[in-house]
């Protein structure tokens, strides 16, 4: 007998607890440069590393096969990275791919479990697709679309950032702030929380389809955002456009009727179309925001403006940049930005002939708008109804008219734009 065995049977005869290390499961994740030592890089000629970036760089390890026991090589993970041309892309999102693989390998993942943690090491560009895939499915064509626009330019930023195609877990809530901040300083509080907001919409799909372990974008502050205020026109304000856009752009004019003695927002009147009036019934349908469609009478000082709608085709939108109802390939919002500007044009007119000195014109700022003219009239009424009747008796008769959901909604609409005044408190003063 050997000496050094001799040794090792003593050794193992008066150490007891001695046992064997367990196999490892997998081997270290390493990254594949093209055949080069990438430590080496500057001392290799141009050439030499050309020929290197021309070949596949990815990211290889093994994992213990539990049906033969061996390790065996698992397919190469390259998630887009050899559309970088140069190696510092390269070797950011390989090494980020690297770490994470590893991060997991040691949590428990197994490549040869159908039900492991595999959605965790999606692509960013992988996982955005995914999500908005699914929320394709659960959100309307409007809504889709907004949600899908502020996603995107968020893939953008995170494209220009070298994330597009690094695990969407290296997606930390400081590259989100940074965005978020950056949203911020070219628009406003409101579009920035808007943003977060489907951020967070978009990371929960993730979530809850195990792509990811948690949403950490809601513990991201919503900050303080004043909401936009829509200013109600004076009398003699509302005399002078109205009798303005009768001369110069009647269409537009009823398109403002509509939000005026209708009450309708302007992206309601952008749906309208010819087969929503109804001038037998005196009744208009349209879809709302509150629910799915509403249904409302048309005054009678609305009514004596349609009688030429039965002329048209009921398909046709009742309002079209050809001033007349026609067909129109236009989202919800698109339509109603378009009229937006249209009446911005006015507004604009109006605001530089006062700068002129032009007595018959005045300026309108960022507060008026075609909304505004809903305000209006909705106070016009209100005011009108409070002369003969109580608060509650007028909101009650108001809330059939206006097509609020509730009491509560109404009520707090109408503090928004100061509907009741105090009648005058001078003698409380003396």
């Amino acid at each position: 007998m050997s000496k050094i065995l001799s040794i090792l049977q003593i050794v193992n005869e008066t150490v007891n607890d001695f046992t064997l290390k367990p196999k490892r499961n997998y081997t270290e994740p390493k990254i594949y440069t093209g055949g080069i030592e990438i430590t080496k890089w500057s001392k290799y000629s141009k050439t030499e590393q050309q020929e290197a970036l021309e070949k596949n760089w990815f990211v290889y390890f093994s994992f213990r096969n539990p049906k033969t026991g061996f390790l065996e090589k698992q397919p190469f993970i390259k998630g887009g990275v050899n559309r970088y041309k140069t190696k510092e892309e390269r070797i950011e999102i390989l090494e980020t791919y690297r770490r994470n693989l590893l991060r997991i390998l040691k949590e428990g993942y197994n490549p040869y479990d159908e039900k492991g943690t595999q959605n965790e090491i999606k692509s960013v560009k992988e996982a955005f697709a995914f999500a908005l895939d699914i929320k394709k499915n659960m959100m309307t064509e409007n809504s889709y679309i907004r949600f899908k626009s502020r996603i995107k330019r968020f893939e953008k930023y995170l494209e220009e950032k070298g994330y597009l195609f690094r695990f969407i877990t290296s997606v930390e809530k400081s590259i989100v702030m940074d965005y978020l901040n950056m949203v911020l300083d070219t628009s406003s509080a409101r579009n920035r929380n808007n943003t977060r907001t489907d951020i967070q919409t978009l990371f929960q799909v993730l979530e809850d389809n195990d792509v990811i372990a948690s949403n950490f974008i809601s513990k991201i502050k919503v900050l303080k955002a004043p909401p936009k205020r829509n200013k109600s026109y004076s009398e003699n304000k509302l005399e002078r456009i109205y009798s303005f856009l009768k001369e110069t752009d009647p269409n537009l004019l009823l398109f403002i009727k509509f939000v005026s003695y209708n009450f309708l927002r302007p992206i309601e009147v952008c749906r309208l179309r010819v087969e929503d009036i109804d001038l037998k019934e005196q009744k208009l349908i349209v879809k709302a925001k509150n629910k799915l469609v509403k249904e409302k009478i048309i005054p009678n000082i609305l009514m004596q403006e349609l009688s030429f709608l039965s002329n048209y085709n009921g398909n046709d939108f009742l309002f079209t940049p050809k001033g007349i109802p026609s067909s129109w390939e236009a989202t919800d919002d698109n339509r109603r930005d378009y009229f937006t500007k249209r009446f911005k044009e006015v507004k604009d007119l109006f605001t530089q002939k006062a700068k002129e000195g032009d007595k018959d014109y005045f300026a309108l700022g960022k507060e008026y708008g075609i909304y505004s003219f809903r305000h209006t009239f909705i106070t016009k009424i209100y005011r009108e109804m409070r002369k003969t009747l109580t608060p509650f008796e007028t909101k009650s008769r108001l809330l059939l008219i206006t097509g609020h959901n509730t009491m509560n909604a109404l009520e707090q609409y109408l503090r928004d734009i100061d509907a009741e005044l105090p009648e005058d408190y001078s003698d409380l003063i003396k």
